[in-house]
């Protein structure tokens, strides 16, 4: 086995909520339990569709905005406090960055259609990586093998030639199906050793 790529994924590897105090605050003021914002964020039918490109950010929040009756001015309160305790994990960014010209490198992600201006522009990771996949872009989603077999394509490297890191098991699961060498993010100086291994351990 010869590994030629590295893969990670964005939300909850590279880019993770470190704090969650605005998002507890708009769960008092709405009569929501402790992580039930995020649920609605994340995984309502309209934030499913934005994933796979056929609704958008502005939609998703349309939605919120409905649900619970908020004005413009409120909404964009609740999203800046939303989002406002995300940070880029600049040293597993460098670590990707690292692994360059040696290993190909991509981002695959499941997001809106807003997420590479986001990567790009807020978070300055557009030259972080070979390549960015992101589900809404190509309207297909992790887990399904067609997402990774794209990854695959734009890296030019066969399954059994890719890592691929992921905070989600069933994800992992999925890649390790088709072939490639999963590893489950839990922390990044675990994340970290065990892509070292895997690299150390190909000839």
């Amino acid at each position: 086995m010869t590994i030629r790529a590295v893969i990670f994924d964005m939300g909850g590897v590279l880019l993770r909520s470190e704090n969650e105090n605005g998002r507890r605050k708009w769960e008092q003021r709405l009569g929501l339990a402790e992580g039930e914002l995020a649920e609605i964020v994340f995984n309502s039918p309209i934030s499913q569709k934005a994933t796979l490109g056929l609704a958008t950010d502005e939609d998703v929040w349309a939605h919120l905005a409905s649900r619970f009756a908020l004005d413009a001015d409120t909404l964009r309160q609740l999203r800046r406090d939303f989002w406002s305790g995300d940070r880029a994990d600049m040293l597993l960014v460098d670590f990707l960055r690292r692994l360059r010209p040696r290993y190909r490198t991509a981002i695959l992600s499941n997001a809106w259609p807003g997420a590479r201006k986001a990567l790009t522009e807020r978070w300055g990771l557009a030259d972080a990586v070979d390549e960015m996949i992101i589900s809404a872009e190509e309207g297909v989603a992790k887990p399904d093998p067609a997402i990774y077999h794209i990854a695959l394509r734009r890296l030019g490297v066969r399954a059994d030639e890719a890592v691929f890191v992921d905070d989600m098991p069933v994800n992992v699961e999925a890649a390790r199906a088709l072939g490639m060498v999963g590893v489950v993010f839990r922390t990044r100086e675990q994340t970290i050793a065990d892509v070292r291994r895997v690299l150390a351990e190909a000839p």
